[in-house]
């Protein structure tokens, strides 16, 4: 009989990532795989076991074809008509480290664990970041 083995005690490090020129679904996968852990031998799914992420630069992501023109973020109050829509080109104007944001958050898991990935992100739409005391390694995506 096989039997699985699950890790419960991981080191997390800190990952520095920078934006700069990346294509936007390409570089959030990768920022998801790295919060859930799965680049790691130790993968456990009922833990947290991913790295930190620390995205700089975020100001300058790539889109890839019309998406700028096209592509639509909705959100709704709990209000009759409350549907409010925005669009690509108009959020990457008013805060550009929320696309980011909502592409990591639609690739990890709906529970509680999801939620504590989430806040292990830090996303700056500038070069500058306050994470320099954990000395996060650069990673090259």
């Amino acid at each position: 009989m096989k039997k699985t083995k699950f890790f419960n005690a991981e080191k997390r490090n800190w990952v520095l990532i920078d934006a700069k020129d990346k294509v936007l679904g390409r570089l959030s996968t990768r920022i998801a795989k790295i919060l859930q852990g799965k680049n790691k031998p130790t993968y456990s799914p009922n833990f947290l076991c991913g790295d930190k992420v620390v995205v700089v630069n975020v100001k300058y992501l790539r889109f890839t074809g019309k998406k700028l023109d096209e592509k639509v973020y909705d959100k709704y109050t709990r209000y009759h008509n409350g549907r409010k829509e925005i669009t690509l080109k108009r959020l990457a104007e008013k805060n550009p480290s929320k696309i980011l944001y909502l592409a990591v958050k639609g690739m990890l898991p709906r529970n509680k664990l999801g939620a504590q990935m989430l806040k292990s992100l830090k996303i700056y739409p500038q070069g500058e970041y306050s994470q320099t005391a954990q000395n996060p390694q650069k990673l090259e995506v």
